[in-house]
Order: C-alpha cells, then structure tokens, then sequence
C-alpha cells in the first residue's frame, strides 16, 4: 500500500501480547512510516530500575531514576530479528524486555504518573514528525488523541498467555503457561483501573479481536480502513 498524506499519524493501542506491536510493525514497514513501539520505554525504565536495585513501586526512587537516563530507540540496527534498537545509557537491552520478571514490574512504572509525563513528552515529539505509526496502550486516548487514524487491538486473554509462552520458549526463556496467564490478567486490571491514563479503546478507535486472525489478516483490516479514511 502507498503511503497518504492524509493519514500521516496511525495510534495502535491495546493490551499485553494483544499482537498490536507484530502488525504495528508489519503496517508500519507496508506505509514506509516509522514505527515506533511505545511500550519498550515503560520496559526500559524497568530493567534499569531492577538494574540498580531500585524498586518500580517506589514511585519516588524511580521517578528519580528515570530522569537520570538516556533512552534511545532507533531503527533496527542488527539483523536478529529485532523492529528497533533500544539503549539504555549505550547499553544495547534490546532482547531483555520480555522476562518474567519484567512483566511483573512494569506495571509500576507505568503507572507512575510523574514517568508516565516525562516519557510522553519523549512520545509527543517522535509523533509530531508525522508518517508514524505509534503502540502503545494510551496513544490514541493521551498521547496522539488527534491521530488521522486509530486502532484498538484486543484478544482473549488465554490467546495472549499462549502467545508470550510461545515468545518465551523461541527467546529461551524459562516460563509456566498459568504464571504468565496469571501475570497478564494483573497487568490487564492494573493497566485498565490505573488513575492515569489507563488502557481503554479511544471513542472513535476502530476494535479488531486478534484473537482467531492471523498477523495478515489484522494488518489487512487495517489497511483497509485506512483506505476508507483517507
């Protein structure tokens, strides 16, 4: 599909391992936009904090933290399989944001409403250059709520513990099915009654359920309604 000038921003949002970020990427690549996963910021701040022995529920201590590092995400720069680079500080972290143990931290930091700012901020200006698609899980309702286009990409939550084990066991990593089950309905309840920002379908967001398409399929939907728009 040939990019428009009329759809410039494209907000995807959505829960955990909801597919969003795959057909993000995969709509992103199609335009010739950038794509931008927002989600590895809040992942990010995350593993630093576990890094320096700082507690993500500490809204204070990481507050402070975060504002002392220097996140960059870049195009992909290694052909591992990786959408972008992401550096913490130089240090490439691009393959340890999907552990166990980060999954059940994030929550903390992303619910922390003084990172939650700074890092949006940090969103804005990506967002502000255009011919973007942006994920994440407030984009189309906080971040970019004057998208061209918005999407809100949802699945059952069994489809979602299944396909993070499937992610786990093809990375190598060590899970149980019914802990990562487990893990994405607290994150789903702490994402959705959060006091700021919390994950919700913006108004006029169009819903696709992944839960029984494939990546082409979602990614086709889309472009059509993107076609429709523009």
């Amino acid at each position: 599909m040939t990019a428009t000038t009329t759809i410039s921003t494209i907000a995807i949002d959505g829960p955990a391992s909801s597919g969003k970020s795959t057909v993000g990427f995969q709509l992103a690549e199609q335009l010739g936009y950038l794509y931008f996963d927002t989600g590895v910021l809040y992942r990010a701040v995350t593993w630093a904090a576990l890094q320096n022995n700082v507690d993500p529920y500490d809204a204070d201590a990481a507050t402070a933290l975060a504002e002392t590092l220097n996140i960059e995400v870049k195009a992909a720069d290694q052909d591992d399989g990786r959408k972008n680079t992401v550096l913490v500080d130089g240090v490439d972290i691009t393959w340890n944001f999907h552990t166990p143990e980060i999954d059940s931290n994030v929550s903390g930091i992303a619910r922390n409403p003084a990172i939650r700012t700074l890092l949006t901020n940090k969103m804005r200006e990506i967002g502000g250059n255009g011919k973007v698609v942006m994920v994440g899980r407030d984009i189309g309702t906080v971040v970019l709520p004057a998208a061209d286009i918005k999407f809100y990409v949802t699945a059952s939550a069994a489809e979602r513990a299944r396909r993070r084990y499937a992610e786990h066991q093809k990375n190598g990593v060590t899970s149980d099915y019914a802990e990562i089950l487990a893990s994405i309905e607290a994150r789903d309840d702490a994402d959705m009654n959060r006091a700021v920002a919390p994950l919700r379908a913006a108004d006029d967001a169009h819903i696709i359920d992944s839960s029984d398409l494939g990546i082409a399929e979602v990614v086709a939907a889309m472009n059509a309604h993107i076609a429709t728009a523009a």
